[in-house]
């Protein structure tokens, strides 16, 4: 299947058929998923916009090589005035450069202000994982008991949410699962999950969790096929992540949690607290699926930071 024309008023006839062979590139060779491509071209489109008002006509494969640092701080500058922060700002630069990578990987000219220009600096905000008792609690349906919701629902919303904490999936891995691939209570103890860039790998599964799972299954109203998917909606199609955030919503006033308690905070929870058990970390970028361990180090500045403030709070000189 070709990949549709996409309208560029912006751009040239050429540099719009470069980007739907930019983005068919992404999807295949790069195996990024369908939401980071999109993403990605929304950024391209956004600086590609912007450099053809900022330059006074389309885009072309010309302009995009003469463009000077001054022309891509411009594109900042106007991105941070309709109120970007800088981490948007960053994700929006890498795009533009991918674009132009590509560009210059097949003899187009190189844009070389991209590269001469700084990625903006953006604060460092370490993930804030549950309290352990908090997190063992997620599954506990009877801190919904004032809900008006059908017991299936509750069942459904356990077992997701003790997925989420109990094998560090993100919320899509959890969502993206078949009813073929569920765990067997006493039979299994691994479940392969596909997580980003279609990436296959295999994570741990407690058997309270798969019995949460089997039980919900149990009560589901609507027919699993195999194939289909694992969690359903009210209407029987695929769950909704913002089901699973109502849902930790939920929990998090019966808990008196603060607004960071979200469904992602559980794999950010799984992930310390390994560590604070003595975790190897390389084992838990295997099991988070973390192509680089330095994303992963930086659960060891979350473990280091709670230390601090057990030693702040207890000891008589601090």
């Amino acid at each position: 299947m070709t990949e549709p024309e996409i309208e560029m008023p912006f751009a040239g006839a050429e540099i719009a058929r470069h980007v739907v062979a930019w983005r068919a590139y992404l999807a295949a060779e790069r195996r990024m998923s369908p939401k980071t491509v999109e993403a990605y071209s929304r950024d391209v489109n956004q600086f590609l916009a912007f450099q053809a008002e900022h330059l006074g006509g389309p885009v072309t494969v010309s302009a995009l090589s003469g463009l000077t640092p001054q022309d891509v701080r411009a594109f900042m500058a106007a991105r941070r005035a309709d109120g970007i922060g800088g981490r948007s700002l960053m994700r929006g630069l890498a795009g533009a450069r991918s674009f132009t990578r590509y560009l210059e990987r097949n003899g187009k000219g190189r844009v070389a202000a991209l590269g001469a220009v700084r990625t903006p600096k953006i604060a460092r905000t370490l993930p804030k994982p549950l309290a352990i008792a908090d997190a063992k609690r997620i599954a506990d349906t009877d801190l919904r008991a004032g809900e008006e919701r059908e017991p299936w629902v509750f069942a459904r919303d356990a077992a997701v949410l003790a997925l989420l904490y109990g094998s560090g999936l993100r919320i899509s891995e959890a969502l993206g699962l078949a009813a073929k691939e569920a765990p067997v209570p006493g039979r299994d103890d691994a479940i392969t999950v596909t997580g980003k860039g279609n990436k296959k790998r295999m994570v741990p599964v407690l058997g309270q969790v798969s019995q949460l799972i089997a039980d919900y299954m149990s009560q589901c109203p609507y027919d699993l096929p195999g194939n289909g998917p694992l969690f359903v909606g009210a209407k029987g199609g695929r769950l909704s992540p913002r089901i699973v955030q109502y849902a930790m919503a939920q929990l998090r006033g019966a808990l008196g949690l603060t607004d960071t308690a979200t469904p992602h905070a559980l794999r950010h929870s799984f992930a310390t607290h390994l560590l604070a058990r003595g975790g190897d970390l390389r084992a838990i970028q295997e099991l988070l699926g973390h192509a680089s361990l330095s994303t992963t180090q930086v659960y060891t500045a979350v473990d280091t930071e709670r230390l601090l403030e057990v030693y702040r709070s207890a000891h008589p000189r601090a």
